[in-house]
């Protein structure tokens, strides 16, 4: 059995009734033993994703039922080989390295697979064991060693970070094309780092939180944009000079501003819709205006195959100092996804063992 970060009760974690709030607790759970093909890690680091914030705090994780299995999360994960399945040889990892991990097991098989479209495996595995726990077993194809340069703290910024880097890719971005990104959490406020290396012309983010705001131009923001107190659409016409912005990112997953970042959009340009979205919500779009006069370009991202070396190469360049500030105990789970939801921090850490290196 291992100490494991649980759901104990679905909902939105500020709901009236305290019976009806989300509720997360520290059980244990059923290990997993190790298999030729896996590796066993001692977890560091367990970063709290931004779909799973917004899923307890919108609701969307539906009230459990009375006596319904606890069900642990955590995917953002970084830890410390202690054991290697007699067969998990193709990566070279041996027990004491220190790796990050992505959550995904593609089947390398199927269609897609073999296409190069990962991200549509038809044998798609999610992981079968949480990552914010003691230890993790995962297939040796999820895990990646980290350099020396980088810690275990950055380490479980590695997945998120891809994620960032699959956007870019798909933005196919060039030195001067004006980029707006829309959100400055974490996503948002990584990928803002790697569009300024790109060379980003009149990098601009729309975030309502003020520190926020600040710590972009840090990261390489040219302008920002408080989308409580300005005209969103009127204040990128004038950055642009009425053209509209060459690329955007939505990293925000607000649905207010989503028929807006259509209007702001250049002719000829491209929008990455990259956030978590209700289910429900379906966006009005004027085909005769967006998709046939202006021709744009519209896609999303859901996860990253294929970026995580790169990912882990470039992340040494970035400042993810911000991301690292707040950390929590394990037992501390529950207070760590409360604190994510206040917006004080852009990311929170769960610690699942002290003292690893």
């Amino acid at each position: 059995m291992i100490r494991t970060a649980c759901r104990i009760r679905g909902g939105p974690f500020d709901h009236p009734d305290p019976s009806q709030r989300g509720l997360i607790e520290v059980r244990e759970m059923p290990d997993r033993e190790t298999k030729p093909e896996t590796i066993r890690i001692k977890v560091a680091y367990c970063a709290i994703c931004g779909s799973e914030a917004h899923g307890y705090q919108a609701g969307w994780v539906s009230a459990m039922p009375p006596n319904t299995e606890p069900r642990g999360f955590g995917h953002e994960v970084s830890g410390v080989v202690v054991e290697v399945g007699e067969k998990a040889t193709h990566r070279g990892l041996k027990v004491g390295d220190r790796v990050a991990a992505n959550f995904v097991h593609f089947c390398g098989d199927c269609d897609f697979c073999q296409n190069g479209q990962q991200q549509f495996c038809e044998n798609f595995r999610e992981y079968s064991q949480p990552g914010m726990a003691e230890y993790l077993t995962w297939h040796e194809q999820q895990f990646y060693k980290l350099p020396d340069n980088l810690s275990l703290k950055e380490g479980c910024l590695v997945e998120p970070t891809a994620i960032c880097v699959r956007m870019c890719d798909k933005m196919d971005m060039k030195v001067g094309r004006s980029v707006l990104v829309c959100g400055g959490g974490p996503i948002g406020l990584i990928a803002l780092q790697l569009l300024s290396l790109y060379g980003a012309a009149n990098l601009t983010l729309v975030e309502p939180i003020a520190e926020r705001r600040e710590l972009a131009k840090t990261f390489g923001a040219v302008h920002t944009i408080d989308p409580f107190h300005e005209d969103v659409e009127a204040r990128c016409k004038e950055i642009t000079g009425g053209k509209g912005f060459d690329r955007i990112l939505d990293a925000s997953g607000a649905i207010a501003m989503m028929p807006t970042l259509l209007k702001v959009a250049k002719r000829g340009g491209l929008i990455i819709y990259g956030a978590m979205y209700p289910a429900n919500y379906e966006m009005p779009l004027n085909l005769a205006t967006y998709m046939y006069t202006n021709e744009l370009t519209i896609s999303g991202v859901m996860i990253a195959p294929y970026v995580f070396p790169r990912t882990i190469d470039i992340m040494p360049r970035l400042n993810l100092k911000p991301f690292v500030q707040c950390v929590f105990p394990l037992d501390k789970a529950h207070d760590a996804m409360v604190m994510q939801l206040t917006g004080k921090y852009p990311k929170v850490l769960v610690e699942c063992n002290p003292g690893l290196e």
